[in-house]
């Protein structure tokens, strides 16, 4: 049920006529209340679409009863034109609920640089016939609107002692952090206020979607958002809350992984013996945008030499002449040397797994990534087309 099956929420897909093939396009989530708080944490990308630039503004005071999202078409790069597009969707959805459209966010996915008065009116059309078909059974529908290039729809749900989150994201490419390269809506019938949804929120993503670096490069339109409805009457200990929330968000970004672009291996980098998690998290992510190292995953090649170059680049704490890599459990690479022999990996699996000693400390961090297949290139060649 994804993000209705914490209390206090309805939400709906619908098919506005955005994508080509008649599938649910838009996507509506209300917060019945009694509480309205909302939180989000949005993409650093200087470029901006226009949802991006609207919600900012609406989050600023915590209130959020509704959010639409449309597929179809990314709003970027559309002028006054698409700003205007943005805040008459806003007032849509609030005229037909009722409500302030300053405590509506809107996010759109799909092709930058595309927008006119045919795509305006659909997703106006597409609100009003999303309002229409509110329930509380909406959530699965609304998880298929926000689809792109996904094959399939991501949703979680964690209950605990009494309340509830749940959650569906979007996103198979463009998946790097900067917060966040997908759209993820996640709900909660917890009692919150809006300063502690906030620092929830941040904790999470923080090491969850902004730890999936699957090709490194960052979209304009991305958005986390979290609504807390308070319908459970319940106020979980923050501490508490903070790592439901956090697995929750591990979850769906390990959906987002599995789902990249054209990947045959989801592969994940767990970088341990740092001096302190930023260098743990600067290796990992060194490796995780290195292309020759992608590219030896993709043909099973367990070139190891190819991670001790990539972590080489970085300014983190380690001598590169004592560090241990394994691949998938074999330790190749002891002291920055060959340990045990290749042929002793098997790459097969989807599933793959590199360790990183760097032999100075006690931090540890895990960046998940992807190879890089000829189906990746050949998707992303023909996008637009």
């Amino acid at each position: 049920m994804s993000v209705t099956a914490a209390q206090g929420f309805e939400a709906a897909g619908v098919a506005a006529g955005l994508k080509s093939t008649g599938a649910n396009d838009v996507a509506v989530v209300v917060n019945r209340g009694p509480k309205k708080v909302g939180a989000a944490v949005f993409t650093t990308n200087r470029a901006k679409a226009n949802p991006i630039l609207w919600s900012q503004q609406v989050i600023g005071d915590g209130v959020v009863e509704a959010i639409v999202l449309n597929s179809g078409g990314a709003n970027c790069f559309t002028g006054t034109f698409g700003f205007q597009t943005t805040h008459q969707t806003a007032e849509k959805a609030a005229e037909l609920l009722g409500i302030g459209a300053g405590d509506v966010l809107v996010c759109s996915t799909g092709l930058i640089g595309t927008g006119d008065e045919v795509f305006r009116g659909k997703v106006l059309d597409g609100v009003a016939k999303g309002v229409a078909a509110l329930s509380a059974d909406g959530g699965d529908a609304a998880s298929l609107a926000i689809m792109t290039t996904d094959s399939r729809p991501k949703r979680a749900v964690v209950s605990k002692d009494g309340w509830t989150i749940g959650g569906m994201a979007k996103g198979a490419g463009m998946l790097a952090p900067g917060l966040a390269t997908m759209l993820v809506v996640i709900t909660t019938d917890a009692d919150l206020d809006a300063a502690a949804a906030d620092a929830a929120l941040r904790e999470a993503t923080r090491v969850s979607f902004d730890r999936l670096d699957s090709d490194g490069c960052m979209s304009t339109n991305d958005q986390v958002t979290l609504l807390a409805s308070g319908a459970s009457g319940i106020r979980p200990e923050p501490a508490a809350f903070a790592l439901a929330l956090t697995e929750l968000c591990l979850d769906l970004a390990a959906q987002l992984q599995g789902d990249a672009e054209g990947a045959s291996h989801d592969i994940t980098i767990e970088v341990v013996g740092a001096e302190n998690e930023q260098d743990a998290v600067t290796v990992g992510r060194s490796i995780a945008r290195n292309n020759l190292f992608k590219a030896a995953i993709f043909g099973n090649d367990p070139n190891w030499g190819r991670v001790l170059a990539a972590i080489g680049t970085t300014d983190a704490a380690f001598d590169p002449y004592d560090v241990d890599v394994s691949f998938n459990g074999v330790r190749v690479c002891t002291a920055g040397g060959p340990d045990r022999p290749r042929e002793e990996v098997d790459l097969t699996p989807r599933a793959t797994h590199i360790l990183v000693d760097l032999r100075v400390g006690r931090a540890a961090a895990t960046i998940l990534t992807n190879d890089l297949t000829h189906d990746y290139v050949h998707e992303n060649s023909a996008y637009s087309s």
